[in-house]
């Protein structure tokens, strides 16, 4: 399942905004990308995107259920009516169609929200909706192993992790319980813990526990045989869905390894980190943000693709708001690879301040929002971060004073006011003396004392 395009019309800043996502012809990634300073509809897109596809998750619970509706606050001030109109492919919808035509595996909805008092311009018009959904509902009740397509929402507010010492409510860990909260909340780690402990200590029944296989492997020092059936007999034993939450956590940070749950002195979560074993309450704030989200991707695949060998393969649609939160640049500029190569099947709308997060991914989609206009930016692949800077964020490199001041020493040094060029360097150095080896002033002393050769040849 992927977005190829939606509309919003009278949502949020926009009047009428139509955004065709990746992959497309010319942009065959599976990532789309939206840039744009602070209040320029941004989440507002991602919000408006997660409510439609909350009502194909509430039919697919149910005939006739209701997702959320648009919020009355979501409409443009000047209007009275609102639309989100979107258009979804699907090839389970389409192979169930027996009269399939060549858009046969297109779905296309509309929700519409109309101020309370107001005459109505836009109907909701739900009918592809409920045919998809109804195509996914005949499938697992013929097959109750068959593939869900995974739909989550990842908000700025979804970096807190919440441990709980003690599991109080039992939650189910159903297949369909991938859906929950996956729309309003983000990462649920406190679900997120109950369902691996859960897991692990069905796995634990079935693995030979560390310290026993470290014992068998002396005795089996002499017999490599026996070792590697000991070996296989265990790797056949993990748990497969916490096989591919280890794994796709391990993609994004190799420096750690090893999740799991620990019972002594207390419960807790341990994960290895250089080969030490720390408690991820002791990460970092980013390590343990970006832990928790890939961690939460890869439990829903893992619950809705129950019958995959490798659930990280299916299919989905994920909305992260400010992918880059939290992130050292390092994490920032290979972020889209490792999505790519971890979730190969998920199509990513993204929010990001960060010119590292567009300019190091080939073929990805990238927008820019300014004043309620959308503009699709040329592909930013091997620009360097000042470059998108200045050209995509219109954002100084540095400083807006200090560059100004660069800006007139050059030109001093360019037009040979050697006079004022050794002033302006002067005052330059004393306001950067706490960086001496400032890259720009040793350039400028370079240029400065090459003028100064050149006039006094001419002398």
């Amino acid at each position: 399942m992927e977005i190829k395009r939606f509309t919003l019309n009278h949502i949020g800043l926009f009047e009428n905004l139509e955004i065709a996502l990746a992959p497309t012809e010319k942009n065959p990634s599976n990532i789309t990308i939206l840039v744009g300073n602070n209040g320029s509809g941004k989440t507002s897109i991602l919000q408006a995107l997660a409510t439609s596809l909350s009502w194909f998750i509430a039919r697919l619970r149910t005939e006739k259920g209701s997702g959320n509706p648009i919020r009355e606050d979501a409409i443009l001030n000047s209007a009275n009516t609102a639309a989100i109109e979107i258009e979804i492919c699907d090839s389970l919808g389409s192979s169930a169609n027996p009269n399939k035509s060549e858009t046969g595996d297109r779905f296309q909805w509309t929700l519409a929200k109309t101020r309370t008092g107001r005459n109505t311009q836009y109907t909701s018009q739900l009918l592809d909706c409920t045919r998809l959904a109804h195509h996914y509902r005949s499938a697992l009740t013929d097959n109750g192993q068959t593939s869900l397509p995974l739909i989550a929402f990842y908000p700025v507010e979804r970096s807190v992790l919440d441990i709980p010492l003690k599991i109080r409510t039992k939650h189910t860990f159903l297949q369909l319980d991938g859906y929950d909260n996956a729309l309003i909340q983000g990462v649920d780690f406190r679900r997120f813990f109950e369902w691996f402990r859960e897991r692990e200590d069905s796995e634990n029944e079935s693995v030979i526990p560390e310290d026993i296989l470290k014992e068998l492997r002396l005795l089996a020092e002499t017999n490599q045989d026996v070792w590697q059936r000991l070996n296989e007999r265990n790797a056949s034993a993990k748990d497969r869905q916490l096989t591919a939450v280890r794994t796709a956590i391990h993609r994004f940070m190799p420096r750690m390894d090893n999740l799991r749950v620990r019972r002594k002195p207390r419960l807790y979560m341990a994960i290895d980190k250089n080969g030490e074993t720390l408690n991820v309450t002791q990460l970092s704030q980013g390590e343990k943000s970006l832990m928790a989200l890939v961690g939460d991707i890869a439990r829903r695949l893992a619950m809705l693709n129950p019958a995959l060998d490798n659930p990280l393969t299916g299919d989905g649609i994920v909305l992260i708001d400010e992918v880059d939160l939290h992130l050292h640049p390092s994490w920032q500029r290979s972020l889209c690879d490792r999505l790519i190569e971890t979730f190969p099947n998920c199509q990513f709308v993204l929010t990001t301040h960060s010119p590292l997060v567009i300019s190091d991914c080939k073929n990805v989609l990238v927008y820019t929002l300014t004043n309620g206009e959308l503009r699709q930016l040329p592909s930013q692949y091997g620009q360097d971060a000042n470059t998108v800077l200045l050209d995509v964020m219109d954002t100084s490199i540095r400083n807006e004073k200090i560059d100004t001041e660069l800006n007139d020493l050059l030109d001093a040094i360019q037009d040979s006011k050697l006079t004022e060029a050794k002033q302006l360097l002067a005052e330059l150095t004393e306001e950067l003396s706490a960086t001496p080896n400032h890259l720009e002033l040793v350039k400028a002393k370079l240029l400065l004392r090459k003028q100064e050769l050149r006039h006094e040849n001419n002398y």
